[in-house]
């Protein structure tokens, strides 16, 4: 069986620097939601000299827009969306010190430099599972953009949030890899 590894968000560079492509990780800490509007409002706000509304630095940004929370919970479905529609943004954040993205599917070969660059992490977390994901998130708030809705940037506290490294800062891509040792079977 996999070694499951276990890392804390925000991301410090000593318990990342061994995380490789097709490792298992759970990560429990802070983490920040943003999609497409999200992310667009961030890029508009550096283009004008202004600041962000997160710091960057060792953070992880989880692509996903949630579900409405049923009552008692803190939200409702929070499966990743497709990780490639930020692709045009993510590597300006990775230079401003974001360590980790989670998503699905593959990356630009800017953002994968761009991880590598900076000694980040991209993840991918299951695509239909965003049901099963949303138990692993113990806390939701809105911290900026709240006319975005669902695509607002949120600050979640997770507890062992499943998620598989995809790329690491060695230049690896498990969506390469994989494919070359299935072409061996």
């Amino acid at each position: 069986m996999e070694e499951r590894i276990k890392i804390t968000a925000p991301l410090v560079e000593d318990e990342i620097k061994d995380l490789k492509s097709g490792d298992y990780v759970y990560i429990t800490g802070t983490i920040y939601t943003a999609r497409d509007a999200a992310h667009k409002r961030m890029d508009e706000a550096l283009n004008a000299g202004e600041s962000l509304p997160i710091d960057m630095e060792g953070n992880v940004i989880y692509y996903m827009g949630p579900s409405p929370a049923r009552e008692g919970r803190p939200i409702g479905s929070a499966g990743p969306t497709t990780a490639s529609r930020m692709d045009k943004y993510a590597p300006r954040l990775l230079d401003l010190g974001l360590k980790g993205m989670i998503g699905k599917g593959k990356r630009s070969k800017e953002v994968l430099d761009a991880v590598v660059r900076n000694n980040a992490v991209y993840f991918a977390a299951v695509g239909g599972a965003g049901a099963i994901l949303s138990k692993c998130i113990k806390a939701s708030e809105v911290i900026a953009y709240d006319d975005l809705g669902t695509e607002a940037i949120r600050k979640l506290t997770v507890e062992d949030f499943p998620c598989i490294v995809v790329a690491d800062r060695y230049g690896n891509n498990l969506y390469e890899t994989a494919i070359e040792q299935f072409k061996k079977l």
